[in-house]
């Protein structure tokens, strides 16, 4: 599904899944799960050669775990994906840590971040060490945290994001320049 076409749509079908009516999740799955798998395949092309994970074993993983959100209480579209963002981030760190033990060191997930950080150059880094960075910002600001969590692991835009924390989109846009450039240092000054 295109970003800008139909949201509402989905939060109709949120909403109805919420109370209970079983069509509800029927039709949402096919519209999210198109919009989840191009999700996923953002981050593997971002992935080093040779990476183990696959998009489809990525999204099916995402797909599941959300299903499994019987206690959510979804309240919109941006509520949604701000939890899948969470997800895959989980998952992708999970899996990086996994490689990481079999191989030692050598097999940590790199991910190239340009236009997340804002840098005239592509930025290789460990994605252990993002996760890692990430909850160091998450004790000095978790609002900042979660931003960057929600525009880069979720793909949520500006007012997405401001919608999903309920905050202005200024708000979101000041803290996301802040927390880009702290990121920034973080992972380069190392």
């Amino acid at each position: 599904m295109d970003r800008n076409q139909k949201p509402l749509d989905v939060t109709t079908l949120l909403l109805a899944w919420n109370s209970g009516d079983p069509e509800a999740l029927d039709r949402l799955m096919p519209v999210v799960y198109n919009e989840l798998r191009r999700l996923a395949r953002r981050y593997m092309r971002s992935e080093n050669p040779g990476h183990t994970l696959q998009t489809t074993a990525l999204v099916n993983d995402l797909y599941v775990r959300l299903i499994d959100q019987k206690r959510v209480n979804w309240k919109n579209r941006a509520h949604f994906f701000g939890a899948a963002a969470q997800i895959i981030r989980r998952l992708l760190v999970d899996h990086a840590r996994a490689r990481h033990r079999l191989k030692r060191g050598g097999g940590a997930l790199k991910l190239e971040l340009n236009e997340a950080l804002s840098a005239s150059e592509p930025v290789q880094m460990d994605l252990i060490a993002l996760d890692d960075a990430l909850h160091r910002l998450a004790v000095m600001d978790p609002q900042q945290s979660r931003i960057i969590e929600l525009r880069f692991f979720g793909g949520l835009s500006i007012e997405e994001t401001a919608e999903a924390l309920d905050i202005s989109p200024a708000t979101v846009k000041r803290e996301w320049a802040f927390a880009r450039a702290w990121l920034y240092h973080e992972m380069t000054s190392k």
